[in-house]
């Protein structure tokens, strides 16, 4: 078997093109070096850093220096967002996040996965939507395609897989409407 002749191994093929992994490459580089390491009140100095990697980022957002995102060309904030330390933007697609939504400490929003059905194995993604003032709650997360709709709250460790309602709470595993919530605006 060592000395056959190889078969092109589709796992081993890159899911990312070149192009993308050197994007990735400078992104981790000014990550380390100017993000994760900035004071916490300089919201403006890394909006300015994401912004110069193509994301969109509106006004009075505060993303906080210990935040993870993956790839800042597929991120949309509008005005008013927060991203709390620890929390993971995984964005192989679009993530878009609507004015005053939060993604609290060590939540994950996860856009992508694999076909397992396919014997390639290929990455999928999809886009991920918060509506405005929707909160993803500390260690909770959202799969690929999902759309927390305008004021819904994704309970604390609970795992998204559906579109949430608008103005509901939802917790657990999969995460379950359990209430309303009042309209704050």
């Amino acid at each position: 078997m060592l000395f056959e002749k190889r078969v092109a191994d589709a796992f081993v093929k890159p899911s990312f093109t070149l192009k993308n992994q050197l994007a990735r490459f400078c992104w981790n580089i000014v990550h380390f070096c100017f993000f994760r390491f900035s004071p916490r009140p300089l919201h403006p100095w890394r909006s300015f850093l994401l912004r110069s990697f193509g994301a969109k980022i509106g006004t009075g957002c505060h993303i906080y220096p210990k935040a993870n995102i993956w790839a800042p060309w597929n991120l949309v904030c509008e005005d008013v967002v927060a991203i709390a330390d620890e929390a993971i933007i995984y964005n192989p697609s679009l993530v878009f996040l609507g004015s005053h939504s939060i993604v609290s400490q060590q939540a994950y929003l996860c856009g992508a996965s694999h076909d397992y059905n396919d014997p390639t194995f290929p990455l999928i993604s999809a886009p991920i939507y918060m509506e405005a003032y929707s909160w993803v709650c500390a260690r909770a997360t959202v799969q690929m395609g999902v759309t927390l709709a305008e004021g819904s709250i994704l309970g604390l460790g609970s795992i998204a897989t559906k579109n949430l309602e608008s103005w509901t709470i939802y917790a657990g595993i999969p995460a379950k409407k359990i209430k309303s919530r009042n309209k704050i605006i």
